[in-house]
């Protein structure tokens, strides 16, 4: 079938849910049903072309090597039998055939390659047109769309993106500025919405966008499902279903289909209902007004600096209980001494304490203190990370710090499980959208810079993609090594951002050897070590304060202010440290 020819004169229909329809039917792994039951999953491809929709999709929704926990030899031959069986079922009809790809779980490492192999295994089946869906993100589709052109320069490419009802992705990316972005991707033909939403939802949602030049695709879930028994259940809502479509496409979106829960029934109601509705094309418009008022606004930090301040930042650590009378002591001193913020880290070394969240909103409430909560990505989801961040912004909290998060050590790792679906960059970018569309009073966004790693090249490029994601602020970690100074010169001189140099006070030589050998992304020069030997607490407690004050003065011509990290809760020696800095600026 000729596809764009076809769109120009009626909506185009899909199948459904190849997944919850064989579970429905059968037991068992959909994709690898592909070698094992492979006339299964012809006579579901035949069950939706008899109900009238124009293409399908091959049953790969889920083939790849981290989702079915198998090497890329099997996953080929899953997608070489999928295509064969979906081409099988097509034979001898207009039915267009479309290699499915869903997201590749996020590992820490570009999925990129594997796609390509994935996309040129479809190719070789003889399967030319694709769709990508139920993505979260769309970091790697201008790549990937133009490698398909390369091979394939009439194929056709549909990608799809899941938002929930809010308009948000899994991964916290808005969905308006998705599209907006995949507009400029020539090499997309069409873009849309599936899955996680019901179509009434997905229907309310894109009646906010406008007539555009790309064809537009909406194939929503059944409804919400239930569970019962351990079993994904939804209920039977096709003949709403289907009249929600036909409005849906009454709207101008062109194509159309159904994710989880819709069986043939669903789509042979659709079909019936959408016969005779003329084809348009819509996308998102905004008034660019919020954005432009969120551009003339910035948090106190913000302004301090652009007022000429070298601005002061203490971290410290939340209590492992719920004690925080000291901490809260510790805060009032720093206040007093002329601090600009306190960071709090959440759950350092991945070891459970007072979350530091909460205590940033108890800083701002009681002491009025400018508090920046340490934000991981270990320990929630995005849904989780989103209400945080709205009830510390009803707090008046204005600044978060987006970190990774350090990983669990590996005796725990069967007690206690990691979250780790996005990184820091998508986090800061999840916050600079919710800037935009959600926040009256912006987040100012800061981030990490590991001065201390081998490779600085790969730390730059990774800083810049932060930046480009709305990180405004870098706190670098501790500079006691040369090494470490000339990358922090180096930082300055190319990233456009704010920087705060990290000091952290070496309290004993058995500080300093710990942290040199223990702590990932610290390191101390042996000059240092070699000078606390044989120092008794109290020497050694001025010797923190000497060498903190000698990296102060050394860094200052190079960052916006300072990072100071208070050693076991130490805070006279941090105070030192405030009055020395305050003494030379």
């Amino acid at each position: 079938m000729r596809v764009r020819e076809y769109l120009e004169k009626k909506p185009f229909l899909f199948d459904g849910a190849m997944g919850t329809y064989y579970a429905e039917k059968y037991n068992g792994t959909c994709e690898l049903a592909n070698l094992e039951y492979p006339e299964r999953i012809l006579e579901i491809h035949r069950e939706y072309i008899a109900a009238g929709c124009q293409a399908i999709k091959t049953n790969t929704f889920a083939a790849n090597t981290m989702s079915l926990e198998t090497d890329l030899k099997h996953v080929k031959e899953i997608i070489r039998a999928a295509s064969q069986i979906a081409l099988q079922a097509a034979k001898g009809s207009e039915i267009a055939v479309f290699g499915d790809m869903g997201p590749i779980p996020y590992t820490g490492s570009s999925p990129i390659e594997e796609y390509k192999k994935i996309i040129d295994t479809f190719l070789e089946s003889g399967v030319e047109n694709f769709l990508f869906e139920t993505l979260g993100s769309d970091e790697f589709l201008a790549e990937l769309s133009k490698y398909i052109k390369s091979k394939k320069e009439d194929s056709f490419i549909l990608t799809q993106f899941a938002v929930t009802p809010d308009g948000f992705t899994r991964m916290g990316l808005s969905g308006k500025n998705i599209l907006k972005r995949v507009k400029e991707i020539k090499e997309i033909d069409a873009v849309g919405f599936n899955c996680v939403s019901g179509a009434h939802h997905l229907y309310e949602y894109i009646k906010q966008f406008e007539l555009s030049q790309k064809y537009f695709s909406i194939m929503p879930n059944a409804g919400f499902p239930t569970v019962r028994d351990n079993r994904t259940i939804f209920e039977n809502s096709s003949d709403y279903f289907a009249e929600t479509l036909q409005k849906t496409a009454e709207l101008g979106v062109s194509i159309l289909g159904g994710c989880c829960g819709t069986t043939p029934d669903y789509i042979r109601k659709t079909a019936a209902r959408i016969e005779g509705v003329a084809p348009k094309r819509i996308e998102y418009k905004p008034s660019g007004q919020k954005a432009e008022e969120q551009k003339q606004k910035e948090t106190g930090l913000m302004k301090k600096i652009r007022m000429g301040k070298k601005i002061i930042a203490v971290e410290l650590d939340p209590p492992a209980n719920a004690e925080i009378a000291n901490f809260m002591e510790g805060a009032k001193r720093l206040k007093y001494s002329g601090v600009d913020a306190i960071t709090i880290a959440d759950c350092p070394l991945a070891r459970a304490r007072v979350d530091s969240s909460l205590l940033a909103c108890k800083l701002k409430r009681e002491l009025d203190i400018t508090p920046i909560p340490h934000m991981t990505c270990r320990d929630r989801n995005i849904n989780a990370t989103k209400a945080l961040l709205l009830g510390m912004n009803a707090e008046g909290v204005e600044n978060v710090l987006v970190v990774t998060g350090d990983p669990v050590p590996s005796p725990l790792r069967d007690e206690i499980k990691t979250m780790f679906s996005f990184h820091s960059g998508i986090l800061a970018k999840h916050i600079s959208e919710l800037n935009e569309e959600v926040f009256s009073s912006p987040f100012g966004i800061c981030a990490a810079l590991n001065v201390n790693v081998k490779n600085f090249d790969a730390q730059i490029k990774h800083a810049k993609r932060k930046i480009e994601n709305g990180v405004t602020m870098l706190f670098t970690q501790p500079v006691l090594t040369e090494e470490a100074f000339e990358n922090l010169k180096r930082a300055k001189e190319e990233l456009d951002v704010k920087i705060l140099g990290g000091i952290i006070p070496i309290v004993s030589h058995k500080n300093a050897c710990f942290m040199n050998n223990e702590i990932s992304g610290i390191n101390v020069s042996q000059d240092i070590i070699d000078r606390y030997e044989d120092k008794t607490r109290e020497e050694a407690s001025v010797l923190a304060v000497d060498i903190s004050l000698e990296v102060a003065k050394k860094i200052t011509p190079y960052v916006d202010g300072y990072y100071i990290i208070t050693p076991f809760n130490r805070v006279e020696i941090i105070e030192k440290i405030i009055q020395g800095i305050q003494s030379f600026n």
